[in-house]
């Protein structure tokens, strides 16, 4: 009889959590990665605004200057955004290791719950060996007896036979 983990219908739903939680960190990551992306393309962009504003007539200055103040303020509520993003895929991975957790606990179960029942089949075969033993030297000494009396009735007739 193979071996069944009687806890594997709880495994596979806590392997599948896990897989589920891990996608929700792919997409953690990848809002991370996307609020980076913003600020890096604020920061291109206010370095192109201020080389722009070298160039520029000085009437424009104010105009540079007013949209170089929006780009910052942009640039910190995007960094905001970004801290926000930051700690949601900081929960989403901590979430991730627990459910991990509970995925190896119960492996580790079913591995000491595997190794338990291939001592207890091994056991048993070794019983079953030992008793094809008993049976065998029982059925060997009977012949044996048997053979003996066999003998002695042989004998015993050769006697009677000779007298």
């Amino acid at each position: 009889m193979p071996f069944v983990y009687r806890l594997q219908k709880i495994l596979d739903f806590r392997i599948r959590k896990k897989e589920a939680q891990l996608l929700e960190v792919q997409k953690a990551q990848s809002a991370l990665y996307q609020a980076e992306e913003d600020i890096r393309r604020n920061l291109a962009e206010i370095e192109s605004t201020k080389e722009n504003m070298r160039r520029c007539d000085y009437t424009m200055m104010e105009a540079y200057d007013k949209y170089l103040h929006h780009l910052w303020d942009k640039g910190e509520q995007l960094e905001l955004v970004r801290q926000e993003k930051e700690a949601i895929l900081r929960q989403e991975v901590l979430k991730l290791v627990e459910l991990e957790q509970a995925v190896k606990v119960l492996e580790k179960h079913k591995e000491k719950n595997r190794e338990e029942y291939l001592k207890e089949e091994k056991s048993a075969e070794l019983k079953n060996y030992s008793e094809l033993g008993v049976q065998r030297y029982f059925q060997q000494t009977q012949e044996k007896i048997s053979e003996e009396e066999e003998a002695l009735l042989k004998q015993l007739e050769r006697e009677q036979n000779e007298n």
